[in-house]
């Protein structure tokens, strides 16, 4: 691996503390970082670098801290303030003296969206955005609608060349995410039943049992649907109905992806639910009068030839029962073709992928119960990561970081992507913008209001 310096900007922020931070000390002891790393916090807090190293406290505990923080930098000095980049520069020039060589510059913007377009021009005034070896990596949302991210697309590709940009979604770093593609594709068992004539619906849920915490400010004006639907969501939708890829390189992948994302449309306008969990509007930096959603359930189709007519159920949501991220793709109940007599169970058969906790695979199927008598029950295989190989894997932000390094863009977000989620999303937003769509209330440690309920019961089903 190449030597590189990256410059976290927000690097005082949730993320950098409770995501990439803690991922580069991990990548660090496991040592999969090159020898010369340098790695640069910019952040307005006023920390001197001893400050910088010990904001990261659940990690100076182990004695490799300390020679990780050899590695470590910080740059006082606010998104806006021009010197600031110029002090950045002669940083940077520095490092590159220590090593005796130019190493490859990362700069992760790791801060909300609206800070994005200052930074980008700091760093093409200041000229730290030139150069082959430079790479810029872009949190989500990217963007909060299809006019602000085709806006700041169009000014990335004034900048950097696309192979330069990584658009950042962790969940496509998830073990269980990229494992669907081998479950799907290296197992010819399941590629003959996974279509149209043998799946009668999907259902994806992302819950989580705590709210919005110290993000208020953020979040608020900002919500579940852009935050997590517009992103995670899709991308767990394209990893369940894409094709085949033609190889399993970076662009016959984004290719896949992009042709599922562009074929999503919403079942109808009704078929989506507005929520916001009771007590949101009198969390930290919220609106009282907040209409901001908390909770969204949503019934759309893929219009491929593979799954045209399947409906996919989605789901998320704060404030829920546990803490649980998985997709279950349910077939269709055959088992009354033949035992309807002895009483079928009301779902059959059903391939459920746990996202998190606990990453792995089940399979539910029926059998017969023990005894005289004929008699059906459902029951469970399961696969767990842990279980199986020992390991969980690489957490997915050590994975991202990984490719960042590698200059692989695979389980990077193109724009075409993001284009054709954000018209999805931007449909919904516009709707909702004129009156439409009702913010339902829901209590704490609910699976969002009934009318969620009431999405998927019309159809007749229900959530599992």
């Amino acid at each position: 691996m190449t030597p590189f310096i990256m410059v976290i900007f927000g690097a005082t922020g949730d993320l950098a503390q409770n995501k990439l931070m803690p991922s580069l000390f991990s990548l660090f002891k496991d040592k999969l970082l090159p020898k010369d790393f340098f790695i640069v916090g910019f952040s307005r807090r006023d920390f001197a670098i001893e400050d910088f190293h010990k904001y990261f406290a659940t990690e100076k505990e182990d004695p490799r801290w300390g020679v990780f923080t050899k590695h470590l930098f910080y740059e006082l000095g606010s998104f806006e303030d021009a010197t600031a980049y110029q002090k950045l520069e002669k940083q940077l020039e520095e490092i590159d003296k220590k090593m005796g060589s130019s190493a490859s510059r990362l700069f992760y913007l790791a801060t909300p969206p609206d800070h994005y377009e200052t930074i980008l021009d700091n760093l093409v005034a200041t000229k730290l955005s030139a150069g082959e070896n430079v790479k810029v990596i872009i949190e989500k949302p990217f963007g909060k609608d299809l006019e602000t991210a085709i806006h700041l697309d169009k000014k990335l590709a004034e900048i950097f060349d696309e192979k330069q940009i990584f658009r950042v979604d962790h969940y496509l770093g998830k073990e269980t995410v990229q494992n669907m593609l081998a479950f799907r594709f290296a197992n010819g068992i399941f590629e003959p039943v996974w279509n149209k004539q043998f799946i009668d619906h999907v259902q994806i849920t992302f819950a989580e049992e705590s709210g919005i915490g110290k993000r208020g400010r953020f979040f608020d004006g900002v919500g579940i649907l852009r935050d997590v639907t517009q992103n995670h969501m899709m991308q767990l939708v394209s990893a369940v109905a894409m094709e085949s890829p033609k190889s399993f390189t970076k662009e016959d992948l984004r290719d896949a992806r992009a042709k599922v994302i562009g074929s999503m449309k919403m079942a109808d306008g009704e078929s989506i639910v507005k929520g916001q969990y009771e007590g949101y509007r009198k969390e930290e930096n919220v609106s009282p009068q907040s209409q901001t959603e908390t909770f969204v359930g949503l019934k759309l189709f893929v219009e491929t030839e593979r799954f045209a007519g399947v409906p996919f159920y989605i789901r998320a949501g704060k404030k829920m029962p546990k803490e649980v991220v998985e997709i279950s793709v349910v077939f269709t109940q055959t088992c009354h073709i033949l035992f309807k007599e002895f009483g079928c169970p009301e779902i059959g058969n059903v391939i459920t992928f746990r996202i998190q906790p606990n990453e792995g695979i089940s399979l539910r199927f029926i059998a017969k119960k023990p005894g005289a008598k004929l008699g059906l029950e459902s029951v469970d295989m399961k696969f767990n990561y842990k279980e199986s190989f020992g390991t969980s894997g690489l957490e997915a932000y050590q994975r991202v970081l990984l490719d960042i390094f590698g200059g692989d863009q695979m389980l990077f977000n193109r724009s075409d992507e993001l284009e054709s989620s954000w018209k999805l999303i931007t449909n919904i937003l516009r709707k909702w913008e004129s009156g439409k769509g009702e913010i339902q209330i829901y209590k704490t440690g609910t699976w969002g209001p009934k009318e969620a309920d009431g999405l998927i019961e019309k159809d007749g089903r229900k959530w599992l």
